[in-house]
């Protein structure tokens, strides 16, 4: 009884945030919280505003959102404002720093957690340049658009912070891609950040990726494995014609990290060409690129690997992954008169 105890307080909690927030206002003083450590589920909760190591996220699943300390310990919970009060008054209490400087936003990929960026955080975090900022997603849980949308939330939150790099992996490369994208639609619901102005890609899906469409014809597109795998996965592997028309190709400077093997055979063989197991290297290209490299690195491993984590602090520092003149851009045609010879 006493290993499930937590498991039944913490669903009773969210069926009573569920009820607070169909049923409460927001200017109704937050819920009487318990603090305790959290139980994990990162794939049920979105990070709405990130503040050094403290976060507030909603619950895909009850709509409720909570607030955690930089011990994942949760501070506070009810709506989105009730949570931003308690923050706000935690920040006055406490006397947490003020945001300033640079800022680097990492995003994992799909079906892992903020956990797998760390390594390629504390990277960043050693020369002492950078703000980290570790996005948390609810990878399997939402579309493009919804992460996209929180992620526009996240940056809007930045306050203080005069400019803004990203390094992501995988699907967290399209997230971003997305949120670039919603300034072409007739109603945009966010306005595109000046701050950003660098970004590496690694082991991106920038073309689709084909070997979720082969694991969808395995699986017979069976309705079981398409609500495992999410609406995200879904896009990739059945939706890729119509997902792509709003993702967007960065205006900023950006390289493109790709695992392979350097040959034409690759590690997979049901993804055709070079590939890191996941993605084909052909998959990860985006005309536009400032640099573009092939490592020997399997798909997962990449955010952990020495050489890439190397690639990435040039990249950020100087726009190019080793020096300017070897450079090696992706060409697009409007692009490449703008690139600077110097950096």
């Amino acid at each position: 009884m006493n290993r499930w105890l937590p498991a039944i307080v913490l669903c009773a909690a969210a069926l009573a945030s569920r009820w607070a927030f169909a049923q409460g206002d927001a200017t109704e003083p937050a819920p009487i919280n318990l603090a305790w450590r959290t139980l994990g589920g990162e794939q049920f909760w979105s990070d709405e505003l990130v503040y050094g190591q403290w976060r507030i996220q909603r619950n895909e699943i009850t709509g409720h959102f909570r607030l955690l300390d930089r011990h994942d310990v949760r501070r506070a919970w009810g709506t989105a404002e009730q949570c931003r009060n308690s923050f706000a008054e935690v920040k006055r209490t406490e006397g947490l720093a003020r945001l300033d400087g640079r800022a680097v936003i990492t995003l994992h990929g799909l079906g892992r957690t903020r956990n797998h960026m760390s390594a390629i955080g504390k990277a960043l975090e050693r020369p002492g340049n950078f703000t980290w900022i570790n996005v948390s997603y609810a990878s399997t849980r939402r579309s493009l658009d919804d992460h996209a949308e929180s992620l526009a939330h996240v940056i809007d939150g930045l306050e203080g912070i005069d400019e803004i790099d990203f390094v992501c992996h995988s699907l967290g490369n399209l997230l971003v891609r997305r949120y670039l994208g919603e300034a072409s639609t007739s109603e945009p619901r966010w306005k595109i950040d000046q701050r950003i102005k660098r970004m590496v890609m690694l082991g991106p899906p920038n073309n689709g990726a084909k070997l979720a469409e082969v694991v969808a014809e395995l699986l017979h597109d069976n309705e079981l494995a398409r609500l495992i795998a999410g609406p995200s996965a879904w896009q990739l592997a059945r939706q890729w014609d119509e997902s792509k028309k709003l993702l967007a190709t960065p205006d900023f400077e950006f390289g493109i990290l790709a695992g392979g093997r350097g040959d034409d055979r690759g590690l997979n063989p049901l993804v055709h060409g070079d590939d890191d197991l996941i993605v084909s290297v052909e998959e990860t290209r985006l005309p536009g690129a400032t640099d573009f490299r092939v490592v020997n690195c399997r798909h997962g491993r990449l955010m952990d690997d020495a050489a890439v984590q190397e690639y990435v602090l040039n990249f950020l520092e100087r726009g190019c992954f080793t020096t300017v003149d070897e450079r090696q851009p992706i060409v697009n045609s409007e692009r490449t008169a703008a690139l600077p010879n110097q950096p």
